[in-house]
């Protein structure tokens, strides 16, 4: 006559744990079917978890070139601005009168400088603000206000220093005079 496992007698070397495991019967084995659903559970949760990675990376990644084009615009907008400066004391040494011939040639130097140095601002994606008639808080700056007849007020009247954008967005407002009452200057 044949013995089960679970007609053994407990001895001492068997442990308590191992005579209720050997009397409840053999344990019951995953069977092919609980197997593989077990198997491709792992796999959804390995396919979940490399999804979520990825997307994490390629949000990291997109996060990472903002801040990186972001740092590199506020560098490149405060050189500009600086640049434009230097256009403005070019601007300011062309408006000045040339009698000699020297100052001809001196003249035409600062011309040929301030010809370069916008063209390598225009490289840059800088732009000079186009002159509208009237006036725009968004991109000009009023310095001045003078009072014309038969002038609509808010119309420009002159353009005291241009302004530029740099790639859309205004990298320094146009100083405008106005039209419109001195006194009302200090409101705006």
């Amino acid at each position: 006559m044949k013995r089960h496992e679970t007609d053994r007698p407990v001895d001492e070397e068997t442990s308590a744990g191992e005579a209720v495991e050997a009397s409840a019967g053999p344990a019951p084995g995953p069977g092919p079917a609980s197997e593989l659903e077990t198997i491709a559970r792992e796999r959804d949760e390995y396919l979940t978890s490399w999804k979520r990675a990825t997307a994490d990376y390629q949000n990291l990644r997109r996060r990472l070139q903002s801040d990186l084009e972001s740092a590199v615009a506020r560098q490149k907008t405060g050189i500009l601005a600086d640049l434009l400066l230097v256009l403005d004391y070019l601007d300011m040494a062309l408006a000045s009168p040339v009698a000699t011939d020297e100052g001809r040639n001196l003249h035409a130097g600062v011309e040929a400088t301030r010809t370069a140095l916008l063209s390598a601002l225009e490289r840059q994606g800088v732009r000079p603000l186009p002159e509208p008639k009237t006036f725009d808080p968004a991109s000009h700056e009023c310095v001045a206000r003078e009072d014309a007849r038969g002038v609509e007020p808010g119309t420009i009247l002159a353009v005291l220093r241009p302004g530029y954008t740099l790639e859309g967005r205004i990298l320094r407002p146009a100083q405008v005079k106005v039209a419109g009452p001195a006194e009302s200057l200090e409101s705006d």
